[in-house]
């Protein structure tokens, strides 16, 4: 039904409504305007109504890819994390306490070396974009993992190193990738791997800390910064992992 077929119906509507002869040459055309008004109305009605839908949210729900995640330790989190959110695949990171012996800890409290969290940092990945053995071997090079309750400057439990997995099918890549990496390194690594217990995000101001603060303080060589920013995954044949590339 066309535009004209559907004045034309409602102006029968209007004229069966009219008492006999009150639909004039002018009440006729006051009429049609106001139909043209309500049509115009109802258009406009509709265009905001779309325009206040947010634009492809289901095709970005639906185009979501699933991320997988992964709890490092590797002494002050503000550096490990600095670093970690450099790697290509990385999608998100943020630090935190992890597998301690109580709720909702403080930094202050952790601090004192008693509630056995360790600073650790949430990693959540695409693994289409970065595998785990590629993490791992890049983390290893931010910490000495021969180093008991000791990175860089800062001393105490807070400060061990430890990798926490939440899907156990990870387990056995993160162990056969730290035996590897054990051949490099004349004394027994220390570097805890364990599933995560729990975790408990830090303090918003040490989210984010060395974008917030350039300059701050960073127990890692800022070289590997630049390392992590540059570093690929190396393929060859079947795609197996080798190494790094600078």
């Amino acid at each position: 039904m066309n535009t004209l077929q559907r004045e034309f119906l409602f102006i029968q509507y209007i004229q069966k409504s009219q008492p006999y002869g009150s639909l004039s040459c002018y009440n006729f055309h006051r009429v049609r305007g106001m139909k043209q008004i309500i049509f115009i109305f109802a258009m406009l009605m509709t265009c905001l109504s779309y325009a206040g839908k947010p634009e492809g949210r289901s095709e970005r729900r639906t185009d979501m890819k699933p991320m997988k995640e992964i709890y490092l330790a590797g002494g002050c989190f503000w550096g490990t994390e600095h670093f970690l959110k450099q790697i290509e695949g990385v999608e998100a990171t943020q630090v935190g306490y992890a597998n301690g012996n109580i709720a909702n800890p403080t930094y202050q409290q952790v601090c004192t070396g008693t509630t056995d969290f360790a600073e650790t940092v949430k990693v959540q990945y695409d693994p289409d974009e970065v595998d785990l053995p590629f993490l791992i071997d890049l983390y290893f090079k931010t910490i000495d993992p021969t180093s008991l309750n000791k990175q860089g400057g800062d001393r105490g439990t807070q400060y061990r190193t430890g990798i926490y997995y939440t899907d156990t099918a990870d387990l056995p890549v993160i162990r056969e990738t730290v035996d590897r990496l054990a051949a490099n390194y004349s004394r027994p690594l220390v570097v805890e791997i364990e599933p995560l217990k729990n975790f408990y995000l830090a303090e918003d101001y040490h989210q984010d800390y060395l974008d917030k603060n350039p300059g701050g303080y960073c127990h890692i060589n800022p070289t590997l910064f630049d390392l992590a920013r540059k570093a690929k995954m190396k393929k060859e044949g079947d795609g197996e992992y080798l190494n790094l590339e600078k």
